[in-house]
């Protein structure tokens, strides 16, 4: 005797060894014994031989047709052997039975099922409406179907064009779109950034780095709502000096200046200035929603997108020949000892005289012309004593640190001649040191800014927002801690507050700390042990690692273009460590497969192979290793 049952969800059919009332012994065609529970048997019979029921009956349900046998169907719930007597005009045997178990089965929409061996006909209404959405599924299916089929023939579907750069940011994985470009890209075996790309879905890869980062984090764009400027610092005593302001000739936001005085007993008083937007944008302001939205300017060769509206720029940008607010910092101090004397902080209106730029300058005023004392420099009487003042100020800093700062690495400046939407715009990669002595000169009165402000908030008992270096670890807090890779007691960054959000904040409680003294900590913005500080220091954190990230990857496009448009085929580089290489003529950092052992600064040459501007990666192979020169051996 053979019993037909059903185990995991499927019909199986074998020979009952035993039974008892609970169970049976079942034996299949390939000899494996199983136990099955009575409740699990749909029916027994005396033949075909199992294997023979169920290879028959797969073949004869299929020419069974499903609306007629719906239409044939009890509408109360039957059983097969029921359901089998109506259709074949008899009663069944088993393998018209088991024909008909493997149709119902396999027609939910048609048959509802109710126990083993047991269905309901679907009522009309429920079959319509499930006839419908099958419909629907699969004009669905044969649209990803057609839609992947056009992507493998190198056609980009409409509809996905569309959906492009959803697909790549903030993709559905249940709508048809995604399941169409998923199966592309799987037969094609490429990424979907890859693939749309390669269709056409931007005109280069260009286009998809900066669409991709817009649509992340400026999806309603970079442009501010109109909002008025309220009127701030008319009533400012004007400042009496000759300030000077130096930055890239790029640059628009002009955050810092500089002035020195010489006082009668030999002594210097030298102001550091800085824009003061604080008194116009206020916590809580609408202007400050804009800026704590971007935290910082965003920064790309070519282009920016900034912190603030033009509006607060143009107002507040240290512009030469014109009045504008500034928060001063006027330091006393011997030149020649570098002792501070004395310092105190005052808002004033600041005229500077002269916004100078380091690219006309820096060929001028070089180390060695200002060793020279008889050489004329430029801005002779304003650049000597600060920088004289300034070489002390770092030599207290390198005492505290035990050691000298690593100042030699050249950095670069990217310039885009056109627009820096087009790939083919020429960029000029323009190396300069780090250490320039203009470059010096203002990172030593940030310092010294950034550190004495800190001072200040702390001695008030005013909350600021302190960047902190302790073995090791560096870390953003509202407590001023020492930063030890500068060497200063504390840090706070107060110094660009038209590019920074933390820069902002801390003026506020800088200017609220100037105008009310011991009363500051009551008065200022943000009181002591204020939640949102914390909170400002996680946005601005993630923010600010954002917009590096994608600054990054821009300079890192802009320096294949640079290769590519130069014609360079080879090239020198130095060996960081193992198969990493930093290109000598460009700021690429790039791996080199096929480079032997070599260590670490050893300079080879390569051989550039490719260019993938998609994965901003550099091909390119190993050539030679270059011998250094016999001085340069004898002081290794």
């Amino acid at each position: 005797m053979f019993v037909l049952y059903e185990e995991d969800g499927a019909f199986k059919a074998g020979h009952i060894m035993s039974e008892t009332e609970a169970a049976l012994q079942v034996e299949s065609g390939s000899g494996k014994r199983s136990k099955i529970k009575r409740t699990h048997c749909i029916f027994t019979f005396a033949s075909p031989a199992p294997e023979a029921l169920l290879a028959q009956a797969e073949q004869s349900a299929q020419e069974i047709d499903v609306p007629f046998l719906w239409e044939c169907a009890p509408k109360e719930e039957f059983d097969v052997e029921t359901l089998g007597a109506d259709y074949f005009g008899h009663a069944p045997d088993a393998l018209e039975k088991a024909t008909l178990l493997l149709r119902l089965h396999a027609s939910p929409i048609y048959f509802h099922r109710r126990g083993r061996g047991r269905y309901r006909a679907a009522p009309p209404e429920i079959l319509t409406a499930a006839l419908g959405a099958l419909e629907k599924k699969q004009k669905q299916a044969e649209e990803i179907q057609g839609w992947a089929s056009e992507m493998i023939a190198g056609r980009l579907p409409g509809g996905i064009a569309e959906l492009a750069m959803t697909l790549i940011i903030r993709p559905d994985k249940n709508s048809q779109a995604w399941k169409a470009l998923d199966a592309a890209c799987t037969q094609a075996q490429k990424t979907p950034e890859r693939l749309l790309l390669d269709l056409g879905a931007w005109p280069h890869a260009l286009a998809l780095h900066k669409g991709k980062f817009l649509a992340t984090h400026f999806p309603r764009g970079v442009g501010f709502p109109e909002l008025d400027l309220p009127t701030a610092g008319a009533e400012l005593p004007l400042a009496e000096v000759q300030a000077y302001s130096v930055d890239d000739i790029s640059t628009t936001e002009i955050d810092d200046a500089l002035s020195v005085t010489m006082l009668p007993d030999g002594n210097i008083c030298v102001g550091i200035h800085i824009a003061a937007p604080g008194l116009a944008v206020t916590r809580d302001s609408e202007l400050d929603r804009l800026a704590r939205a971007r935290m910082s300017t965003v920064y790309t060769p070519g282009e920016k997108i900034p912190m603030q509206p033009e509006n607060v720029i143009n107002a507040f940008s240290l512009e030469a020949g014109r009045a504008v607010p500034a928060l001063s910092l006027y330091v006393t101090a011997n030149p020649v000892t570098g002792d501070i004397l004395s310092h105190t902080s005052k808002l004033e209106r600041l005229a500077v005289r002269e916004n100078l730029r380091h690219n006309l300058l820096d060929a001028e005023i070089t180390e060695a012309t200002l060793a020279d004392s008889d050489h004329i420099l430029p801005y002779n009487d304003w650049i000597r004593p600060l920088w004289a003042f300034a070489m002390q100020l770092a030599k207290q800093r390198e005492d505290v640190r035990g050691k000298p700062e690593n100042n030699n690495r050249v950095e670069y400046s990217f310039y885009l001649d056109g627009t820096a939407d087009s790939p083919d715009t020429p960029v000029s990669i323009l190396p300069r040191m780090r250490n320039a002595p203009l470059d010096r000169l203002i990172a030593e009165y940030m310092i010294l800014a950034n550190s004495t402000w800190g001072g200040v908030l702390a001695a008030h008992g005013v909350p600021g927002i302190y960047r902190s270096q302790q073995t090791g670890r560096v870390r953003m807090s509202t407590h001023a801690l020492p930063h030890e890779a500068i060497g200063v007691s504390q840090y706070a960054w107060c110094t660009s507050p038209l590019r920074r959000y933390v820069d902002l904040v801390n003026q506020w409680q800088l200017i609220a700390t100037i105008q009310h003294g011991i009363s500051a900590p009551l008065v200022a913005p943000f009181k002591p042990r204020d939640a949102d500080l914390f909170a400002i220091i996680g946005g601005f954190e993630a923010q600010y690692t954002a917009w590096n990230d994608f600054q990054n990857s821009m300079e890192r496009y802009w320096c294949l273009r640079w290769l590519q448009q130069q014609n360079i085929s080879t090239c020198l580089a130095t060996v960081l460590k193992e198969d990493l290489v930093r290109l000598s003529n460009a700021p690429l950092v790039t791996r080199l497969s096929g480079m032997p052992e070599l260590g670490r600064g050893q300079q080879i040459e390569l051989r550039i192979q490719g260019f993938d501007e998609l994965g901003l990666e550099l091909d390119c192979g190993y050539l030679s290793a270059i011998e250094p020169l016999p001085e340069h051996t004898e002081n290794a």
